[in-house]
C-alpha cells in the first residue's frame, strides 16, 4: 500500500494545484444546477390566448367569465379578443399568440338546447409544453362549465382523493441528484486512467515502471486518488446544491452517513469504469474524444432529466446498464424521500459489483510496459 499511496499523494497534489480543474469539477455543476433547475419544471404562465367570439350569446359570456377567472388567478394564459378568425390564426402562425379559442356560431343555442356544443382550441404544437398547458387548463374550464349550479339528486358516485406521499418537489430538487452524479463523473473523466495516459505521453510513466510496483498497485493508486477527488467533489456539490435547492433535513446524521456511503461507491464505480475504458489506450486524445459522447450516453438516459418510465422501450436497456441510473436513483431516494439505506440497497450492490468488476478487468487489460 505504501507504493500505491505514494501515487495517491502525487496525484492529489497535482489536482489541488490546478484552479481550473477545481472550477470544472465544483463550480460548473453548481451553475448547471441553477440554470437547468430553474429552466425546467416550472408552471407555464402568461400564454397569449386569442379568443374569437362568433356567437355573442349569453353562454359565450359565461365562457369569457371563466377565461377571465383563469387570467386573474392561475394566469396560465392572457386573453386577447379577436373579431375575425383569420386574424387570430394568422397571429398564431406568426407566433404572436400561443393558442386560439373559437366560440362558434350558434354556440349558445346549441348549449341551451342540449345539442352538445363545441369549443375549438387551436394550439401551436411546435411547443408541446405550451400546447399541453393550455389544453389541460381548457379541459378543466370546460369541466367547470359542464358542472350544473344545482346538483341533481343522484345515487352516490365513486370519488377520488389524491394524497401526496412526499412534500412538493420542485424541479431543482429533482435535478440535484443528476448534478451530484455529474460532478463525480467530471472528476472521473479528468482523473484515474487519463492521468496515467498523460504521464505516459510525457514519459513520466517510466518512473513507475522502473520501480517494483505491480500492475494492481499502480491501478489501485490511480483509482484511489480519483475516488478521493470524486468523493470531495460529490460531497461539496451535494451540500451546496442541497442548500440552494432547499432540501430539508440535509444535515441529519443518519442521512449524511447514507449519502457519504453512496458517494463513496458511486465515485469508486465511475472512476473504475473510466480506468477500465482507458486501460489499453495509448493516445491521450482518444479518451477525451470518447468522454464527450460518453457523457451524453450516460447522463441523459439515467433519469436525471426525466423519469426512466417515460423512456421508449429501446432506451430502457441503456438505463439498466448505465451506472448513472443507480447513482441518480440513490441520491434521489435519500435526498427527496424518507427512505433510508433500505431504499438504496440495490443501487449500492450494483455500484459495488461494478467497482470490483472494473478494477479487476482493468488489471487484466493493463500492460505494464514502456
Amino acid at each position: 500500500m505504501d507504493r500505491a499511496l505514494a501515487i495517491v499523494e502525487r496525484d492529489l497534489r497535482k489536482f489541488f494545484r490546478s484552479p481550473m480543474l477545481l472550477f470544472a469539477t465544483l463550480i460548473l455543476p453548481l451553475l448547471q444546477l441553477v440554470i437547468l433547475g430553474h429552466a425546467f419544471g416550472g408552471q407555464i404562465k402568461n400564454i397569449q390566448l386569442g379568443v374569437v367570439n362568433e356567437d355573442h350569446g349569453p353562454e359565450a359570456v359565461e365562457v369569457y367569465e371563466h377565461l377571465n377567472a383563469v387570467e386573474a388567478n392561475a394566469r396560465t394564459f392572457l386573453v386577447n379578443r379577436y373579431d375575425l378568425r383569420s386574424t387570430a390564426l394568422h397571429d398564431l402562425r406568426e407566433g404572436r399568440i400561443g393558442a386560439v379559442l373559437i366560440i362558434p356560431q350558434n354556440y349558445s343555442r346549441d348549449f341551451l338546447s342540449g345539442h352538445e356544443p363545441k369549443l375549438a382550441l387551436v394550439t401551436d404544437n411546435s411547443d408541446q409544453f405550451v400546447a399541453s398547458s393550455v389544453g389541460g387548463t381548457m379541459t378543466q374550464l370546460v369541466a367547470a362549465i359542464n358542472t350544473p349550479e344545482v346538483t341533481p339528486r343522484e345515487p352516490a358516485q365513486l370519488g377520488l382523493d389524491i394524497v401526496e406521499f412526499n412534500p412538493y418537489v420542485s424541479y431543482i430538487k429533482y435535478f440535484l441528484p443528476g448534478v451530484i452524479t455529474l460532478s463525480i463523473f467530471v472528476t472521473a473523466m479528468i482523473g484515474g486512467g487519463i492521468i496515467y495516459l498523460d504521464d505516459k505521453a510525457r514519459g513520466v510513466h517510466e518512473g513507475y515502471l522502473v520501480t517494483p510496483i505491480t500492475k494492481f498497485e499502480l491501478i489501485l493508486g490511480f483509482n484511489l486518488s480519483g475516488v478521493i477527488k470524486g468523493i470531495l467533489s460529490g460531497l461539496i456539490v451535494l451540500i451546496i446544491g442541497g442548500l440552494m435547492a432547499g432540501v430539508t433535513g440535509l444535515f441529519d446524521p443518519v442521512r449524511l452517513l447514507s449519502l457519504l456511503l453512496l458517494t463513496v461507491v458511486a465515485a469508486t464505480a465511475l472512476i473504475g469504469m473510466m480506468f477500465f475504458i482507458t486501460a489499453r489506450m495509448n493516445d491521450p486524445l482518444t479518451p477525451r474524444a470518447i468522454f464527450g459522447v460518453l457523457n451524453t450516453l450516460l447522463f441523459f438516459p439515467s433519469g436525471a432529466f426525466y423519469p426512466i418510465a417515460a423512456f421508449p422501450g429501446w432506451m430502457r436497456p441503456i438505463a439498466t446498464v448505465d451506472p448513472f441510473s443507480y447513482a441518480v436513483h440513490g441520491y434521489r431516494t435519500l435526498l427527496l424521500t424518507q427512505a433510508g439505506l433500505a431504499g438504496v440497497y440495490s443501487d449500492i450492490v450494483v455500484l459495488v459489483g461494478m467497482s470490483i468488476a472494473t478494477l479487476f478487468g482493468a488489471t487484466l487489460l493493463f500492460k505494464r510496459t514502456f
